[in-house]
Parts: structure tokens; sequence; C-alpha cells
């Protein structure tokens, strides 16, 4: 098995924690090697990347809304669709909005947008847990305050 970074959001251009949503956005690379296997000659984004860049929307939303005190997992996919497919260059505008939470669980609804055509969309339900370790709680906010200058 052979697994790179999994880092899909570029952007946060903007978190609106009364509404529970927040947009993103993301530019799919020329080159990476999930390529090579999917497909030779064919280039497109694995579904299940498409999948993981909606729950890490949803993911950076569900952190805001608890101060970062604790890391979302996610736990579940449902009504997930995909609809269309992504290939090198592609622009990828990512919304997500919570749903529900609470009893340490939350449910988000996110989707991916290309070129103003939905590309996916799910349900996704996490699991919201402590950070095992505070270094990890550092790195993840740290990370998303530099999404945010980005955006």
């Amino acid at each position: 098995m052979q697994l790179e970074l999994f880092k899909m959001i570029d952007r946060i251009s903007a978190v609106d924690l009364d509404a529970r949503k927040l947009n993103a956005s993301s530019t799919v690379p020329d080159e990476s090697k999930v390529f090579e296997g999917h497909f030779p000659g064919h280039p497109l984004v694995p579904g299940v990347l498409m999948i993981e860049t909606m729950a890490q929307a949803s993911g950076i939303l569900i952190m805001h809304t608890i101060d970062f005190e604790k890391i979302p997992f996610l736990a579940g996919v449902k009504e997930g669709k995909l609809r269309d497919f992504l290939g090198p260059r592609a622009e990828m505008d990512i919304t997500a909005e919570i749903e529900h939470e609470g009893s340490g669980f939350a449910v988000t609804r996110a989707e991916i947008r290309s070129e103003g055509k939905r590309v996916a969309n799910a349900q996704l339900t996490f699991t919201i847990r402590p950070f095992p370790t505070a270094e990890l709680q550092k790195t993840i906010i740290r990370e998303v305050a530099e999404m945010k200058k980005s955006g």
C-alpha cells in the first residue's frame, strides 16, 4: 500500500459560525503519484479523495465551532454522490454546513463544485474526540491558520 499526505484544502475563504458554514477552495495538482494508477493516460481524482476533501472541509468547520478543543474523525458517509470527474488543474469550490452537533457527534452536508457545476456531495457523520496529543492540536491549528491566510 502506498499513501500520500492527504492535504486536500488549499484555502479557506469564509467561516460563518452563526450559519455554521465554511467555504474553501483547492486546485487539483498537475501531477500526482495518484494519477499514475488512476488512470494511466487519463488522470482523474479518485472519488474517495473527493469524499476526503468534503470531510476535511467539514472537520475544519466543526473544529472552528468548538474552538479547536477536540478533533473530529469521519465516522460515516451517507447519501454520497460522485456526479462528475475532476482532472489535473481543476478548481474546486468546497462548502460544508453543520446540520447537527451534540453528544460527541456532528453531521454535516458538504459539496464540491467546479466551474459552477456540482461534482460531489454527501452527508457526513463525525465522532468528536479529544486530541491524542497537544502537539497534533497545535499543528492542526497552525495548518488551518495558514489556509485562512491563503483565502
